[in-house]
């Protein structure tokens, strides 16, 4: 069983940064796709990012810019560096592990508020 564990979440004041982590178990981390999910209250989980093993990044239209994604696969990691956040981007994070066959794994989820 795959775990996936992200971190770095909390409050930032709009126009700040944060750099959220997700760290997988398991081997062969370096040949799967990787993303970052967001779900805010009331609203659909919808994707932010993803990045394939090679190293493409995809971004949603809403942080192109403002979101970078990242992967270090020595570490087994995927980082997203969030800068000049606003109160729309508050939500849960998630990190997504996307395999072959149509199987995926989810972490459990960061919180990141972005408020003054």
């Amino acid at each position: 069983q795959v775990q996936l564990v992200e971190s770095g979440g909390g409050l930032v004041q709009p126009g700040g940064s944060l750099r959220l982590a997700c760290t997988a178990s398991g081997s062969f981390f370096a040949i799967y796709t990787m993303g970052w999910y967001r779900q805010a209250p009331g609203k659909q989980r919808e994707l932010v990012a993803t990045i394939t093993g090679g190293g493409s990044p995809d971004y949603a239209d809403s942080v192109k810019g403002r979101f970078t994604i990242s992967r270090d696969n020595a570490k087994n990691t995927v980082y997203l560096q969030m800068n000049s956040l606003k109160s729309e981007d508050t939500a849960v994070y998630f990190c997504k592990q996307d395999r072959s066959g149509g199987t995926y794994y989810w972490g459990q989820g960061t919180r990141v508020t972005v408020s003054s």
